[in-house]
């Protein structure tokens, strides 16, 4: 996933249905000799709105809490979508315009409280490991880069065949991936986590080798391809990015009905446009173990 230099502004077209981060504040400095207790937190998308149904599909959300011994505070830290998944997975097709408009940035989310009955109720709230303030402080560092430079949220993971070893073409950037960079910045810095089953959502979709098209102009410009352009809007016309969680569904299995008749799918991937010749079994949704890790360099005991 590439890194970019800064965030764009966004544009007031993209309008949320419920505003990001409401709560959001800092990242606290920790007193170096605090001793900061970490917890894995997860539980089903959408669970405030829909109750457990996505958690029978185990489609989760994580995120981590921090718990500060010094003065008892708990803390979350969650990265999420600015304007609601179905902006990250489709564009809007405006009259006037012939490129699709995308309202897709994700980003880090830091708020005082753990809201332990949502964690607990249909998912999980367990401690993995303590740090201590320092190492929260040089992590807050970590995270405010890693925030500028990773702004694009990315739903699906396209990869060669359901194969264990198969080739990953592309990567999704979503929740989970954000509490497993922080984790492996937390080994990094040398902290050692518990020995804890950790599983994570994924939504793959199956492909031979992805066909790269260009970028916004150089297929929907002046000097575009005309007929390239037609089709890519055309795939996207049956998705409406501004859409309840059931509508999201309805649309869902609209783009499986077309990948599997017409073994085509158009990805928008950090700002370029590829072809994917889909194949069976199309697409796959997985919950699946992903073991916290163990730093890159010599880890030191905390």
């Amino acid at each position: 996933h590439r890194r970019f230099d800064f965030r764009p502004k966004t544009d007031p077209y993209c309008q949320a249905r419920y505003t990001f981060c409401p709560t959001g504040s800092a990242i606290p400095l920790m007193k170096e000799e605090d001793v900061i207790e970490v917890y894995r937190l997860q539980a089903p998308v959408w669970e405030f709105k829909y109750g457990d149904l996505l958690g029978h599909l185990k489609i989760m959300h994580d995120a981590v809490g921090f718990k500060s011994s010094l003065t008892g505070k708990n803390y979350t830290m969650e990265w999420y979508e600015l304007f609601q998944l179905g902006n990250c997975t489709f564009p809007h097709l405006r009259p006037g315009m012939d490129a699709p408009f995308w309202c897709n940035q994700g980003a880090a989310c830091f708020y005082e409280g753990i809201d332990d009955a949502h964690w607990k109720a249909n998912g999980t709230l367990v401690l993995v490991t303590t740090i201590s303030g320092t190492m929260f402080n040089e992590m807050a560092q970590w995270v405010k880069y890693d925030n500028e430079t990773g702004i694009y949220y990315e739903t699906w993971t396209v990869q060669a065949s359901p194969d264990k070893n198969s080739t990953v073409w592309f990567d999704s950037y979503e929740c989970s991936k954000f509490i497993l960079r922080t984790y492996q910045k937390l080994a990094d810095l040398g902290t050692v986590f518990k020995k804890i089953q950790t599983n994570y959502t994924s939504i793959i979709l199956f492909s031979g080798e992805p066909i790269y098209l260009g970028n916004e102009t150089s297929i929907f410009g002046p000097q575009g391809n005309k007929t390239l352009a037609a089709a890519i809007r055309d795939f996207y016309n049956p998705f409406k990015p501004h859409q309840s969680v059931r509508e999201f569904f309805v649309d869902l299995f609209k783009i499986i009905d077309r990948v599997i008749l017409n073994h085509q799918f158009y990805l928008f991937y950090n700002l370029e446009y590829w072809f994917l010749p889909m194949k069976s079994p199309y697409l796959k949704i997985i919950y699946e173990e992903v073991p916290l890790p163990v730093g890159s360099k010599a880890s030191s005991g905390v």
